[in-house]
């Protein structure tokens, strides 16, 4: 069974922990944890800092970020292990408020990708710093509309700037990136507008945290936060801040 299947689920059943929601992937998963599959197609790195980052202003005093990176459940779990870190929500971001709800954002018509709103102390972890781990270890920049085993624009890599200095990091960052040939793929990340960030349903918040030995999140998630800690070891907390939201 797909993931969007089991997401919905998921939803319908109120709790990821129910008996249907762990039998519908069993016998999949199995199958991918028995190959040991890797579905990204390049290996987490550490990608050379931006050149261009934020100044940061004296005293402590808290931005936001909002990335997308394919599923928000792995993604948000490494930002939630990240020192500077206050807050990390799951979410849609690119498309309206009126389609902001996850069965309709998985038709991939909607303009949303699943995303991930970051708190975080710039006197502790720039913006620039939480972009090279994004593009390090949190998802891999050089898939086109996916990530893994998801498919569609619900799941491509994007950065939605929350301000005019974001917008010019992020941009350099990319280009950066790109001229540098750190992947042996071009950098299919998009630097977008940032029209809204709607928070996801509440069974989505903190899915990694909870849920750590689901099959999905096994193979696909966990070891992003091995290599955050292998990668990062500065950055790195071993207690994940879990999210605080307002959720549906």
């Amino acid at each position: 069974m797909d993931k969007l299947s089991t997401k919905t689920n998921a939803a319908n059943a109120g709790t990821p922990w129910t008996k249907g929601l762990l039998a519908a992937c069993a016998l999949g998963a199995a199958l991918l944890l028995s190959q040991k599959l890797a579905f990204s197609s390049e290996a987490a790195k550490v990608v050379p800092a931006p050149v261009s980052d934020e100044q940061v202003a004296a005293g402590e005093h808290a931005e936001t970020a909002v990335f997308a990176g394919g599923c928000f459940w792995g993604v948000q779990g490494v930002f939630q292990h990240v020192r500077g870190v206050s807050n990390v929500v799951s979410g849609y971001a690119g498309g309206s408020r009126d389609t902001a709800q996850y069965e309709r954002v998985s038709g991939g018509d909607t303009g949303h990708a699943e995303s991930v709103q970051i708190t975080y102390d710039p006197a502790q972890v720039t913006y620039g710093k939480l972009l090279q781990i994004f593009f390090s270890v949190a998802h891999d920049p050089t898939e086109l509309n996916r990530q893994g085993p998801d498919s569609g624009t619900q799941y491509r890599s994007a950065v939605f700037p929350a301000n005019d200095m974001q917008r010019k990091v992020a941009q350099a960052y990319v280009a950066q990136i790109d001229h540098a040939k750190v992947f042996s793929n071009a950098v299919a990340t998009k630097v977008e507008p940032l029209r809204g960030f709607y928070p996801a349903e509440s069974y989505h918040q903190n899915f990694l945290t909870r849920n750590p030995s689901y099959p999905y999140i096994v193979v696909n998630d966990l070891p992003k936060i091995d290599d955050l800690k292998r990668l990062f070891p500065d950055m790195y907390r071993t207690q994940p801040v879990l999210a605080k939201v307002d959720v549906r």
